[in-house]
């Protein structure tokens, strides 16, 4: 994969341009990593919304089953699923019109991420935001 979703200026700009982050995955379990990144984007001032069929209230947002049902616009589609299972989230971006999709570390589908690419989104995959965030604020 090499470096080929991880660009510097598409990091920075989803992480400082960008305003509604839709987390799919988000559940109101503080033990998940997603539940630790929706809130510390929060505090960032991004406007969250949790996407699991289980999710009724995550960080005081109002939970939503799908992307699909999701009505308003979304700048970043954050997908917090097991790899196998993040093509599909993808996809679902893609259909939502989001303005990019970011794969958490770890989660990596190249398929998935060449058909957000060529459908117009941003694309990170295999990278932390709370990472990337720290990052920028040393520099």
């Amino acid at each position: 994969m090499g470096n080929a979703y991880a660009d510097e200026n598409v990091i920075r700009r989803l992480l400082t341009e960008t305003r509604t982050w839709a987390f799919v995955g988000l559940s109101d379990n503080p033990q998940r990593t997603a539940y630790d990144q929706a809130g510390l984007l929060q505090t960032r001032g991004k406007r969250i919304i949790p996407v699991h069929p289980a999710a009724e209230t995550v960080h005081g947002e109002p939970g939503h089953a799908s992307l699909a049902e999701v009505r308003e616009k979304v700048d970043v589609v954050a997908i917090y699923r097991r790899a196998e299972h993040a093509g599909q989230a993808v996809d679902e971006a893609v259909a939502i019109g989001a303005g990019a999709v970011w794969l958490p570390l770890g989660v990596v589908d190249e398929a998935a991420a060449r058909r957000a690419r060529e459908a117009g989104l941003d694309v990170v995959m295999d990278r932390c935001p709370g990472v990337e965030w720290a990052l920028r604020r040393t520099r």
